[in-house]
């Protein structure tokens, strides 16, 4: 049997109230990482990603990063410690992060944010664009092994998989909604936005 526990974080109370927490969810390719490049970029926020964690390890045992690599090892290590497992781990670090805006990228279930959401200014985002836009998107980053030669009934086949089923009720959660099917400078302009009516 196994059992998590975790060491207090040493950020301050005060800290934690000043702190912006942003974490985005959306379909594969809709523009999360989009959001987070620009925040870090402009407004040196830090980031964390849920799918790191899965990399590091495939990384670590020479396996490749792909998607459907990534999907089985997230279900075995959350069967293993508990569905929560990454979710304790993502907001160990973001309470110890020192920055002042903090963006969290690839929430795709409920207990992503059990603990996510007891923080102070913690703000969840659903990006969103359709299919077409998101699947040009895919091919053309291929951030994974298996994605630069992807067809669009692949690509569709990949939104089954036990990851993606479960973010449309991550997005039931979601404060605040940005369609970004336009330029990467159209949804800048709207996390600017973003920004203004959160720090308000």
């Amino acid at each position: 049997m196994f059992t998590w526990s975790t060491r207090p974080g040493n950020c301050s109370k005060d800290k934690l109230m000043k702190k912006l927490v942003i974490g985005f969810v959306g379909e594969m390719a809709s523009g999360k990482g989009t959001a987070c490049d620009y925040l870090i970029e402009k407004h040196q926020a830090g980031y964390y990603r849920f799918s790191t964690i899965m990399r590091d390890v495939l990384d670590r045992i020479h396996v490749p990063q792909t998607r459907v690599n990534m999907q089985i090892l997230s279900r075995d290590l959350r069967q293993l410690f508990g569905e929560d497992l990454f979710a304790k781990i993502m907001t160990e670090d973001v309470k110890n992060d020192k920055n002042e805006i903090v963006c969290v990228d690839g929430i795709r279930r409920v207990a992503d944010i059990k603990y996510l959401a007891t923080l102070p200014n913690f703000h969840l985002i659903h990006i969103y664009a359709d299919e077409k836009t998101r699947y040009k998107r895919i091919t053309e980053r291929s951030e994974n092994s298996d994605d630069k030669n992807k067809t669009f009934e692949q690509f569709l086949k990949d939104q089954q998989g036990e990851t993606e089923l479960t973010i449309p009720q991550v997005v039931a959660e979601a404060t605040i909604r940005i369609e970004n099917n336009g330029s990467k400078e159209d949804l800048t302009i709207k996390i600017e936005e973003l920004l203004n009516k959160l720090r308000a």
